[in-house]
C-alpha cells in the first residue's frame, strides 16, 4: 500500500471510530451454503480490518434475511449472495418496493446447467444436453447396470432440483435416463469414484461451485434463454407442479449480488459505501469454497489470505484506488 493509500485508510477508521462520526455494528447474514457463508466472512473481515468495524453474524434463511433488512434496526444489516432472479421475490419487494434494502452495483455471474467430467466430451462428443437423449447416452451413463442411465438433478428440496427434473422430461432425456435425488454429500462421494475411474457421470452444476476447481468439468450446452419457453411452478404453488411446468431452455444467467439495509447508510456510512462496491468474482469465489468445502480449511485463514492476496482489488471496493 502506498503512503496515500495508507493516509486515507487512516481517514476513514479515525472517522469511523471517533464519537462524532460513531458507526452502528454491521451484523451480517449467514445463509447455508458454502459461498455466501465466505462471502459474509470476507465482508465481515473487510469491515473489521479495513473499516475498523465490529460486526456480528446471523445464520438465517433469506425470507429472514429480507425481512431483518428491511426492519432496519440491526438484526440483520446484510446478505452476502443475493442471486437473482432466483430471489426476485424478495428484491421486488425490498428494493424495488419498499426501497429499504440496497444491491450492489457489482455483481458475479452464476450459472447452473448439467456437468459431465471433460473425458466425456473429448471421448464420446458429449457436448449439448440433446447428446444426453440417445441410445449410446443411456449405456454410457448407466451407473448401476439396470439398462438405463442416472442423471443427478440435486438434492431433494432444492427448488433447483425441481428445475432440472422439468428439464430431463422436456429435453426428452428421461426416455434414456433416470433423474436421481440425493443429498450432495452422497452423490459426490460417487462422483469422486465415477471420475477416478473414467466413468460416465453426469449432474446438476452451478457456477461459482468448489466442483470447477476440484475436477476438470464441462457445462453442457443449452439453447439460450427464453422468457416464453421457460415456466417453472413450484410444489408450493401448485401440489400438480411437474405437470404444470415446461421448460425447454437453458436457465437465465444468474447475477449475484451483497445486498444491506439502506439504515446502514445513516449508521455506518462508511460500510454501506463498500457494500455498495464490493464486486466479487466467481472464480475466486469458487477456489475459496474448494479450499474449505473440500481441503477443509477454515473459513476464517482462508479468508484472510485472499484479502492479503487481492490488496488491489480490496482497495477497490473501498475507495481507495
Amino acid at each position: 500500500m502506498n503512503f496515500w493509500k495508507m493516509a486515507i485508510t487512516a481517514s476513514v477508521l479515525a472517522l469511523s471510530t471517533s464519537g462524532a462520526f460513531a458507526q452502528a455494528k454491521v451484523t451480517i447474514g449467514e445463509p447455508s451454503w458454502p459461498g455466501a457463508k465466505i462471502m459474509a466472512n470476507l465482508i465481515g473481515q473487510i469491515i473489521t480490518d479495513r473499516l475498523g468495524g465490529e460486526v456480528g453474524y446471523a445464520p438465517g434463511a433469506n425470507a429472514v434475511i429480507f425481512e431483518a433488512m428491511d426492519g432496519g434496526r440491526g438484526d440483520i444489516d446484510v446478505h452476502p449472495d443475493v442471486w437473482l432472479p432466483n430471489q426476485a421475490t424478495f428484491t421486488d419487494k425490498y428494493v424495488d418496493g419498499a426501497k429499504t434494502v440496497a444491491l450492489s452495483d457489482g455483481a458475479y455471474e452464476g450459472r447452473s446447467g448439467f456437468c459431465v467430467p471433460n473425458y466425456m466430451v473429448e471421448k464420446h462428443n458429449i457436448k449439448s444436453v440433446f447428446d444426453l437423449g440417445t441410445p449410446d447416452a443411456q449405456k454410457l451413463f448407466d451407473g448401476d447396470g439396470d439398462g438405463k442411465g442416472e442423471i443427478w438433478v440435486g438434492a431433494s428440496g432444492w427448488a433447483s432440483t425441481n428445475v432440472h427434473s422439468v428439464k430431463v422430461r422436456d429435453y426428452g432425456i428421461n426416455t434414456f435416463l433416470e433423474p436421481t435425488t440425493e443429498d450432495e454429500t452422497v452423490f459426490y462421494a460417487r462422483l469422486k469414484d465415477a471420475i477416478a475411474q473414467e466413468k460416465g457421470v453426469v449432474f446438476y452444476c452451478y457456477k461459482p461451485h468448489y466442483v470447477h476447481a476440484l475436477y476438470p468439468v464441462t457445462i453442457l450446452e443449452e439453447p439460450e434463454f427464453e422468457e416464453a419457453s421457460y415456466k417453472i411452478v413450484q410444489p408450493d404453488q401448485d401440489a400438480d407442479w411437474f405437470n404444470k411446468s415446461k421448460i425447454t431452455t437453458g436457465d437465465r444467467v444468474k447475477t449475484v449480488h451483497v445486498a444491506h439495509s439502506k439504515s446502514l447508510e445513516e449508521r455506518n456510512e462508511a460500510a454501506a459505501a463498500f457494500l455498495k462496491n464490493i464486486n466479487m468474482d466467481s472464480t475466486e469465489l469458487s477456489k475459496l469454497t474448494y479450499e474449505v468445502v473440500v481441503k477443509g480449511n477454515e473459513i476464517e485463514p482462508v479468508v484472510a489470505e485472499w484479502i492479503s492476496a487481492n490488496g488491489d482489488t480490496v482497495d477497490g471496493w473501498l475507495g481507495l484506488n
